[in-house]
C-alpha cells in the first residue's frame, strides 16, 4: 500500500471520542495503512464533547471560510486540524457553531437523537469533500465508517460527479451493527433531493432508518466491507446481493491481511 491515497472518514475515532466498533477501526485501519508507508488523511466531525485543549486542536483559517448550503441555508464551514500522539498521522474535523457545538455526539442527554442529525450528516459529507477539494490531495481510496458518514458515497455520486480530482477515486463503506433505532428527520429525502440527487437513487431515505440510510450509502460505494459481528441478517443479505465485491467479517487480530488484500484485489 507504499504511497496509495487512502481518506478516512468516519463519524468517529478514538482517541478523540469513546471506544467503540467504529471509533477503534477508524483509528487502527488508517494506523495499519500509515505502517505500510501508505498516504492517509481522516475526517470527523468536530463534537463539542471533543477536548479541544487536550488534544490540541487548531483551526486551519487557510480551509475555513466557506459556506455550505443545507436545505437552502447557508451554513459556515470551520475546519480545525490535529495529530495522533505518536503517529504522525493527521485528522480534520468538521465544524459548525449551528450543527456541533454541543456536548454529545448523536443525542441529547436524554438519549434521544438530534432533529437535525440528517442535516448534520449532509453538511459532514459536503465539509469532507469541499476541503478535499481545497487540499488538492487526490485521494485513491475514500474509506466511510459510521452513519454520520453514510452520506459521502450518495454525494461523491451525484453531487460532486463531475469533480475531475475524483474521477479515478473509488469509495468503500464499512457497516457496522445497528447504532440507533429511531428515524432520522422523515424530510431527509427531500433535502438530499434538493442538491440535485435523483429521489430513485435515494429511496431508501423516505424511511430515513439506520438500515435504509446504510442500503442507501452502499448502493453508491464501490466496495463494502463488513467491519461487525453483528450486523443485522436483513443488511447482511442486502450487502451479498448488491453485486459490490465485499469483505465478510473478519475479527481484529486478522482484519490486517484481510483489508490490504482486499484493498488491492477490488478496490484500487
Amino acid at each position: 500500500m507504499e504511497d496509495k491515497r487512502i481518506l478516512y472518514v468516519s463519524s468517529e475515532v478514538v482517541p478523540y471520542l469513546a471506544e467503540n466498533e467504529v471509533s477503534l477501526m477508524s483509528y487502527d485501519v488508517p494506523k495499519m495503512i500509515n505502517d505500510q508507508g501508505g498516504q492517509i488523511r481522516i475526517f470527523m466531525p468536530r463534537y463539542g464533547n471533543i477536548n479541544e485543549r487536550r488534544h490540541q486542536l487548531h483551526e486551519v483559517i487557510r480551509l475555513s471560510g466557506m459556506n455550505l448550503v443545507v436545505n437552502d441555508m447557508d451554513m459556515p464551514l470551520i475546519i480545525k486540524v490535529a495529530s495522533i500522539p505518536k503517529e504522525r498521522i493527521q485528522v480534520y474535523f468538521i465544524d459548525n457553531d449551528e450543527y456541533f457545538k454541543r456536548k454529545a455526539t448523536f443525542t441529547d442527554e436524554e438519549g434521544v437523537l438530534y432533529p437535525d442529525n440528517d442535516e448534520r450528516a449532509i453538511f459532514f459529507a459536503k465539509g469532507v469533500v469541499e476541503t478535499v477539494k481545497k487540499l488538492n490531495w487526490v485521494p485513491d481510496i475514500i474509506h466511510v465508517h459510521g452513519w454520520m458518514a453514510a452520506m459521502l458515497p450518495i454525494y461523491m455520486k451525484h453531487f460532486y460527479k463531475n469533480e475531475a480530482l475524483f474521477a479515478d477515486t473509488k469509495i468503500v463503506t464499512s457497516v457496522y451493527s445497528q447504532s440507533f433505532d429511531e428515524n432520522l428527520d422523515t424530510a431527509m429525502i427531500n433535502k438530499v433531493v434538493f442538491d440535485n440527487v435523483p429521489q430513485e437513487a435515494v429511496k431508501d431515505l423516505a424511511e430515513p432508518n439506520f438500515e435504509n440510510i446504510m442500503k442507501a450509502s452502499i448502493l453508491h460505494s464501490d466496495a463494502v466491507i463488513v467491519a461487525s459481528n453483528e450486523v443485522s441478517s436483513s443488511l447482511t443479505k442486502f450487502i451479498e446481493t448488491s453485486g459490490k465485491p465485499f469483505l465478510p467479517f473478519v475479527p481484529k487480530e486478522k482484519f490486517a491481511q484481510a483489508y490490504t488484500d482486499f484493498y488491492k484485489n477490488y478496490v484500487l
